[in-house]
């Protein structure tokens, strides 16, 4: 039998399963490896003051950072136009989702009530000397202050 004449149809049906291929759905092909998470920073809705210190926590995700990375956090009422400065906390940037809690003697002009926090995500980056800060997330929020 001569092959010349199967060669026609060979080609025609290697044409066919290209293009049918080629015209499959993505679906079909590996799924897309999940986004890595953002760098994140949340603040509780209440603050606990007791016995003269304020405690002010929430939670933090980050990823890799190439210098020390720390929770900041400071908060103010609406009687006064000064941010008071509470605690800091070092973050461990492994991308899990994290709990931090800052605490710091409060000054006296603050009063359970309601209060606005904010917390920062803030990496030291090496830069020569002098390390440079860079700010990785930060909420503002309005909370709550609470005796006990």
């Amino acid at each position: 039998m001569p092959v010349r004449p199967l060669l026609g149809p060979a080609a025609g049906a290697a044409v066919l399963l290209l293009g049918s291929a080629a015209a499959s759905p993505a679906s079909a092909a590996a799924p897309a490896a999940p986004a890595a998470p953002a760098d994140s920073v949340t603040v509780d809705a209440e603050g606990r003051i007791a016995d003269g210190i304020l405690t002010l926590s929430g939670t933090y995700r980050c990823t890799a950072a190439t210098g020390p990375v720390y929770v900041s956090s400071s908060v103010r009422q609406a009687s006064s136009s000064i941010q008071y400065a509470i605690g800091g906390t070092r973050a461990v940037c492994d991308g899990k989702e994290h709990r931090w809690a800052n605490t710091g003697r409060t000054p006296g002009d603050l009063k359970a009530g309601p209060a606005h926090a904010e917390i920062t995500l803030l990496e030291l980056r090496p830069s020569g000397i002098l390390p440079l800060p860079v700010a990785r997330a930060v909420q503002r929020q309005d909370i709550t202050l609470v005796e006990g």
